[in-house]
């Protein structure tokens, strides 16, 4: 598989996470405040809930429903009751364009 154009970067609102889908696969995209983009999967490991409804809180995205915080940087949960990690994917900007390929997982 081959990484898909997403949308520019400054497109993305900082500190806010977007839901995007990419061949079937769910991904919850975040900007933070440093200008830095993460990608990891949307679905709380707690829960079938969607991350890119929760809070972003530095480096941490929040599942909105019981309160897991995520790493953005590894995907593991950082609280409870979420105890396994959701994937982490490559982030590529070209161009100011945000790529991301599915298929490459940076953690899990």
């Amino acid at each position: 598989m081959a990484a898909s154009r997403i949308c520019g970067l400054d497109e993305l609102e900082e500190n806010k996470a977007v839901k995007v889908d990419i061949d079937g696969v769910s991904i919850a995209l975040v900007k933070d405040s440093a200008g830095e983009v993460f990608a990891i999967g949307d679905t709380c490991t707690h829960g079938d809930i969607s991350l890119s409804e929760g809070f972003v809180e530095g480096d941490t995205l929040e599942c909105w429903a019981h309160g897991s915080q995520f790493s953005l940087r590894t995907g593991k949960p950082l609280t409870l009751p979420a105890y396994e990690p959701v994937p982490v994917y490559q982030v590529n900007l070209v161009d100011g364009d945000i790529y991301i390929d599915p298929a490459v997982t940076l953690a899990v």
